[in-house]
């Protein structure tokens, strides 16, 4: 098989347009991924034509907007989309954490010394933050666009309600609405489909998919039922939600899926991807990789499109008919 040419997509009804792989740094840059090996999954992206790269002050506290600003440095800076979050406690400093207009300003400026550039793409507000009224943080973000801090603002595992009101403030405010929002999608998690994939999609708001491969389990690296020491299952912190998901019902499907996807002459990753990508409102799908041939493998998805009598019998195989 040939390189990727990679397919892009514009996020919602904005301008922006972002690949429709992206990569992320959660659980990997600055933290367990050495820099030498980040550096190669990075390149290795830029060179496939990925243009989103995806982070949050959070990661590896502040460790992985470092890489990603070492690594990306060198790049032309109006080629890259990136992004980045905020919300999770930085410090013990109580102000230090949430969606008030003193965090928010301080994070992104933080954030933009360790990116090391003058403003990012998309600052997203990492989780609802019930503490402070939503007129203040849509004001912040506002403020935080106005000024060229970021480009664009978005929202990350907010629920159809919060971003409804978001979305009611910023217009009663004159504001800038919120173009994205990035909730974990894939096979085994559909819980944004009910709700708010159709009202994002109606209110032209991107989704920026997250965990479209389950942590790695729609990989099959877990086929067998057991976890390899280098994975993330095998972390006792990081894969603490994971181990959980590793069961005996999930692993008979993934098999079932695997056979699918070889009928079909993709690996069970490009499948699963294509599948993710199959919703128009899903504006790009966010891949972790560990190794270059994993960015490699995860870019082939673009532009894949899955035949109607494939997605019936992924269905049959998830609904577990």
């Amino acid at each position: 098989m040939g390189e990727t040419t990679m397919t892009y997509r514009r996020v919602g009804a904005s301008g922006l347009v972002t690949s429709e792989i992206g990569l992320g740094s959660w659980l990997t840059y600055g933290g367990p991924v050495d820099e030498k090996t980040a550096t190669s999954c990075i390149r290795r992206a830029r060179e496939a034509g990925v243009t989103l790269f995806d982070t949050a002050d959070v990661y590896s506290r502040g460790e992985a907007e470092r890489v990603l600003g070492r690594v990306l440095g060198g790049e032309r800076r109006s080629e890259l989309v990136i992004t980045t979050k905020a919300y999770f406690a930085m410090s013990e400093n109580p102000n230090d954490r949430g969606l008030s207009r003193k965090h928010l300003f301080e994070s992104i400026h933080g954030s933009l010394e360790r990116l090391r550039t003058d403003y990012v793409d998309i600052f997203q507000c990492h989780r609802f933050d019930p503490s402070t009224p939503i007129g203040e943080t849509v004001r912040a973000m506002d403020d935080i666009v106005r000024a060229g801090n970021a480009l664009y603002w978005g929202v990350s595992c907010w629920t159809r309600d919060q971003i409804e009101e978001a979305l009611r403030v910023a217009d009663a405010l004159n504001a800038v609405r919120p173009i994205s929002n990035q909730p974990p999608y894939n096979m085994f998690d559909r819980e944004i489909e009910d709700e708010v994939l159709p009202f994002c999609v109606e209110q032209g708001i991107g989704q920026l998919a997250f965990s479209p491969l389950a942590e790695g389990i729609l990989t099959g690296k877990y086929a067998d039922g057991r976890i390899p020491p280098d994975s993330r299952a095998a972390d006792e912190t990081d894969g603490q939600f994971l181990r959980p998901r590793i069961n005996e019902e999930n692993l008979a499907r993934v098999e079932r899926l695997r056979k699918l996807a070889d009928e079909a002459g993709l690996s069970l990753p490009r499948m699963a991807l294509a599948w993710a990508l199959r919703q128009p409102g899903v504006s790009s799908v966010i891949v972790g990789a560990t190794r270059p041939d994993q960015v490699r493998e995860n870019v082939r998805a673009a532009g894949v499109t899955l035949d109607d009598s494939l997605l019936r019998e992924i269905e049959m195989v998830l609904s577990g008919s």
